[in-house]
């Protein structure tokens, strides 16, 4: 199929993540402050949407706690910057298993399964624009660990979600992903026209060759709207392809720590980066009012 270069992008900032990175960057943020305050910082640059996760302020490993959830969003609604708000959901869907010769009991310390409504207590809580639904299981580079979303799994919470007026942002990390993702909009459990993130470079989905983006991009329904990303050294060429292909942005150190080689980066200076490849491709960056026009996404203060 030709391709058809977005003109008015938007560009998500992913601004810390969960994955193991709290000790090989000082710009890695953990307390709720810190966090907010690289969202804030990632807005002013340009970002229309920040996602986050929550990490314990001591340790910096991940967390599923709500009232941490809270302070951060209550912060970054709080502050003068205006920026749609995009909660993780895929918390608590972790399954490590023994070694390989006993895979049962399966390693207690490492696995976190909960229900789906203890999944989305945070969205109920906070009430985000946007949150995140990892359309389906998947080996997630470590040799036992398995990122687990059941289809049982995935109708009820992507059932809440849509309940609570909060839109589902659809992690696809390879091709079922995105055949699943439709089957929920077939049943009604996810509306019509949805919203996509294509997760590129992620052991063991997808890989970030631009053959397997194409057809990512191929397989998503033309009047859906995608953005794209890919780990470490590829992102901001990634930020190319994706406007390229008719996408939007993500960038942020949850994907990637560096701006250059051997400068570690900021959330902002990323953010800064990337609409500088958007904007030297003729292609507009749009805020956050646009985005909630074009996503029909409603802002709302918690409960």
């Amino acid at each position: 199929m030709p391709l058809t270069m977005n003109k008015e992008v938007f560009i998500t900032a992913a601004v810390t993540g969960s994955g193991s990175t709290q000790d090989r960057s000082p710009h890695v943020p953990r307390s709720p402050k810190e966090i907010a305050e690289s969202a804030i910082d990632a807005a002013k640059a340009g970002a229309a949407i920040v996602h986050c996760h929550v990490r314990d302020p001591e340790t910096g490993m991940p967390s599923r706690d709500v009232k941490l959830y809270r302070e951060v969003t209550d912060r970054v609604r709080d502050s003068d910057v205006d920026v749609v708000l995009n909660l993780t959901a895929g918390m608590g869907g972790d399954i490590v298993f023994g070694p390989t010769d006993a895979p049962f009991p399966v390693n207690k310390a490492g696995t976190d399964m909960i229900g789906a409504e203890e999944r989305v207590a945070h969205v109920a809580e906070c009430r985000p624009e946007i949150c995140t639904l990892d359309c389906g299981t998947m080996n997630f580079a470590e040799a036992d660990y398995v990122m687990t979303n059941t289809p049982g799994m995935l109708r009820a919470m992507g059932k809440m979600m849509t309940e609570m007026g909060v839109k589902p942002e659809i992690e696809a990390f390879d091709t079922g992903h995105l055949w699943f993702a439709k089957e929920l909009v077939k049943e009604g459990v996810l509306d019509s026209p949805a919203l996509v993130q294509l997760c590129m470079g992620v052991p063991w989905g997808a890989p970030d060759d631009l053959n397997t983006f194409m057809a990512m991009v191929n397989n998503v329904p033309d009047d859906w709207m995608f953005s794209a990303f890919a780990l470490g050294r590829n992102q901001m060429a990634y930020a190319a392809a994706a406007v390229l292909a008719g996408g939007n942005v993500r960038v942020g150190l949850e994907d990637n720590l560096w701006l250059d080689k051997g400068v570690l980066a900021t959330n902002a200076q990323l953010v800064t980066r990337a609409r500088g490849v958007i904007e030297g491709m003729g292609a507009r960056v749009i805020g956050p009012d646009e985005v909630r026009a074009k996503l029909g996404l409603t802002k709302r203060a918690p409960v």
